[in-house]
This record gives C-alpha cells, sequence and structure tokens, in this order.
C-alpha cells in the first residue's frame, strides 16, 4: 500500500519511524550520542521531517574508525547475521542484522523484484557474489520471500552460467550489467545466440550503468533490463529499484529510508530535481541503524507518480560516485559520461578503461576501447588500417566536444580488455604510483 500511498501518508509514517531511530541511537551508540551533544540537539529537537537537517552526517570514515562494532546499536547476541564491504581502499564497513532487519530485508528485495516484473512463477539466476558482500544473499532472500525459485550460482564461473541459463531456463539474471554483457558475448563466442533463451528480466546494480548500456543488454538478451540500487551500509540491494513499467527512475523504498539530496561542497540540500549526492537515514532498522549517511552517489530525486501508478520517491540512475569523478584540468567527469557516448560509436564494444597518467606535471587521460569483431575481421586484423585512425579521430572529437577533455584514444582488438565476474574497474589510475616522464 505504501507504493501508491499519498505523500502526506508516507511522510508522516517516516516522522514516527524516524522518531523512533533517532531515540535508538542516541540510547544505543555512543557516537551518535556525543555528536548530538557536540551540537546541542537531542532527539525531542527533532518534530517534523525538515528537522533532520539539525542532526549530523554519518560518513564511511566514522565507519571505518569505529571498525569493526562501534556503531552497533545492538546487542551481539541479538544479531544473526554480519556483512561486510571488500575493503578495497581501507578497513572494510561492518553491517549487522538482527532477525526482524533480515526480514524487513527480504521484504524490500521482494519488492523491488516485483518492481521489476517478477512474480512467484519466476525462475532466477542470481548471479551476484555470495558471502560478505551484501547482492547476494540480499537478492536469495528477496527472490525467496516473493516466492520466486532461486538459483544460487553466485558470480563468476560464465561457462557454467551459460549451461544453467540453457538447462534450468530462468526468467530473471541478477548481476552486474558488466559481467551480464561478459555471459552474452561468451554464448556469442560459444555459437549461442543470447536472444533465444527463456530470459525476460534482468536486475543490474552494484556500479553505474548508462541508458547506452541497457539498450545493448536489452538487445543483446531480448530482455527488459532494469537497475537496483543498495549499499551495504543502509541495508544492501533494495533500497531502490526500477520499475519495468517505466524505466523511467528507481522507487525508493520511502517506508525504510528517508533520502536527502544535498550539494557535496556546501551539504546545503538542492532543489527537487537537482543532481547531487544521495544521504540516507534508515527508519527501521535496529542491529545498524543509521542517520544521515553520505553515499558518495550522484543522482537526482522526484516526488512526481510514475507512469506505473507509484507515488514513492525516485531517484535518478547513479551518474557516478564523487571519489570516482575524474578531475583533469578543472574540468570534471565521470565514468559513465564517456561510456554514455562511447557507445554511441558504430564499431566499439561496449568495453572501456580510463588510464589517469601524469606527464611532465600535468594530468593525462587515456582512454582504451576495442573494436567489434566484425571490424576487426573487416579491416584483415589490422590495427594499422586506415579505419582505426578515423575511428580514433571520431572517438576524440565525440570526448573533446562532450565531456570537453582531451584523451589519447588507444584501440584494442576484441576481448583485450579485462573482463568482469562483478564490478567492472573502470578506472586505473597511475599518477601517484609511476609517475611517466
Amino acid at each position: 500500500m505504501i507504493e501508491s500511498a499519498e505523500r502526506s501518508l508516507i511522510q508522516h509514517q517516516q516522522l514516527h519511524d524516524l522518531k523512533n531511530t533517532i531515540n535508538r541511537v542516541y540510547r544505543n551508540v555512543p557516537f551518535y550520542q556525543q555528536q548530538f551533544l557536540k551540537l546541542q540537539i537531542s532527539p525531542h529537537d527533532i518534530q517534523q521531517l525538515d528537522d533532520i537537517r539539525k542532526l549530523p552526517f554519518t560518513t564511511k570514515k566514522d565507519l571505518r574508525d569505529h571498525y569493526p562494532f562501534g556503531l552497533f546499536a545492538s546487542k551481539q547476541n541479538e544479531l544473526v547475521r554480519i556483512h561486510a564491504s571488500s575493503g578495497t581502499s581501507g578497513k572494510p564497513t561492518v553491517v549487522g542484522y538482527t532477525k526482524k532487519d533480515i526480514e524487513n530485508w527480504s521484504s524490500i528485495v521482494a519488492r523491488a523484484i516485483s518492481i521489476a516484473g517478477g512474480n512467484s512463477g519466476d525462475i532466477l539466476q542470481n548471479a551476484y557474489g555470495y558471502g560478505l558482500f551484501t547482492g547476494g544473499l540480499g537478492l536469495h532472500y528477496g527472490g525467496e520471500e516473493l516466492g520466486v525459485t532461486v538459483i544460487p550460482i553466485s558470480g563468476g564461473n560464465t561457462e557454467r552460467q551459460i549451461n544453467i541459463i540453457q538447462d534450468f531456463k530462468p526468467t530473471i539474471l541478477c548481476s552486474t550489467p558488466s559481467y551480464a554483457l561478459n555471459i552474452g558475448e561468451k554464448m556469442i563466442e560459444l555459437g549461442l545466440n543470447p536472444r533465444d533463451t527463456s530470459l525476460r528480466i534482468g536486475i543490474f546494480g552494484a556500479e553505474p550503468w548508462s541508458d547506452e548500456m541497457r539498450k545493448k543488454l536489452e538487445d543483446l538478451f531480448d530482455i527488459k533490463a532494469c537497475d537496483i540500487y543498495g549499499l551495504s551500509e543502509v541495508i544492501g540491494p533494495g533500497v531502490a529499484m526500477e520499475c519495468y513499467e517505466g524505466q523511467n527512475g528507481l522507487h525508493i523504498a520511502e517506508d525504510h529510508f528517508l533520502v536527502e539530496v544535498i550539494n557535496p561542497k556546501t551539504l546545503q540540500p538542492v532543489p527537487n530535481g537537482e543532481e547531487g549526492e544521495l544521504v540516507f537515514t534508515s527508519l527501521k532498522k535496529e542491529a545498524f541503524p543509521i542517520i544521515r549517511y553520505r553515499s558518495g552517489d550522484i543522482a537526482s530525486i522526484t516526488t512526481e507518480k510514475c507512469n506505473c501508478g507509484r507515488t514513492t520517491a525516485r531517484m535518478s540512475r547513479i551518474k557516478g560516485r564523487i571519489d570516482d569523478m575524474i578531475i583533469i584540468r578543472g574540468i570534471n567527469v565521470f565514468p559513465s559520461d564517456i561510456e554514455h557516448h562511447l557507445i554511441q560509436v558504430k564499431d566499439i564494444a561496449p568495453h572501456y578503461q580510463v588510464h589517469l597518467l601524469r606527464k611532465s606535471s600535468l594530468d593525462e587521460i587515456e582512454l582504451h576501447v576495442e573494436i567489434t569483431e566484425e571490424l576487426f575481421q573487416q579491416i584483415s586484423q589490422n590495427l594499422q588500417h586506415p579505419k582505426i585512425k578515423t575511428l580514433q579521430n571520431e572517438i576524440y572529437g565525440k570526448m573533446k566536444s562532450n565531456c570537453l577533455i582531451s584523451m589519447k584514444i588507444t584501440i584494442h582488438p576484441p576481448k583485450a580488455l579485462p573482463r568482469s565476474e562483478g564490478k567492472a574497474i573502470r578506472i586505473i589510475d597511475h599518477r601517484y604510483t609511476n609517475v611517466a616522464e
């Protein structure tokens, strides 16, 4: 019912749950007690939703500074599960769940799969990674809650993924978009047609991806490709989901999460529809409630009713992360901006990497791309062919005119760039490891 409720009802419920959450962290989490005292506020100061701006932000650094359990609001014997991030850029961020948290999370993800068009008659192939990463188990429990049949294959082992698709006849594929692309290309390499499968829905997330990549995947598999959003610090996958009908923004589970959009420099709210950094406050979590968490993700929010009939706020597709933004000579660009224009170039495969280098104290950017197999054969596998130079010039011009950055374009043969079995690595930064002469 919450999905089609009037905004006044949604906000009334959010305020009720926000007050409960504030009381919970104030009583049980010393970090938040100290932050509230510094700001000279108490739970009684939260009387309307806009009062949330009085509360402190929580950052990933705060989570790491209190590693592993310093921000938990439940006792250890109340926990039934712990997840953690990969910790590739420092200590991992650790989150916990009570039995009620798992039940709520399962319900949230079940709703998300339903929003994408799934139902109890479907078979879901779950190619998200299982383990400390929240993706695999999040989709698994949500699928079971909805009543779909879940195939817990996890990520990797691409040929086995293909065998499962052929033999078990799944109707939903869950994975990162880059890995779905990898699966489709491998099928073609094996002489199979990805369009001739039982799949009808793709639930893709865990990395930013463009509408152009969506079109590529939908054409490759003859499916509807829907974007799912989540982050482990808030709960995991299911925070927001793109609907099958509209594919025009991701519906936020507003009965569980309060979202703000702020200017990441001034930390002030931005108007509805304007891009900024997403900030999330959990409303029902017991073990690990979080207040005004700065996600680092750039998107916009609208509260306009969707064509599908849902009234919950919708977020745009993630443009990128603040820490993924490339700044070259004062110009800002996200990898998703590059992908958006690159995929429109004929004869270029949807695989790329951005290499950042420093030469003579100046930052430079190299864009590494692949040509399609068709062009490779057409030019007799000769990368010195005049068509390659023409293609380089076309890509250079597109990037210069649309992204406003001059890039060195390096063209590779098909399948030369590394393929992803999880989150794609788009940016390789050499500036602080090897300084080029």
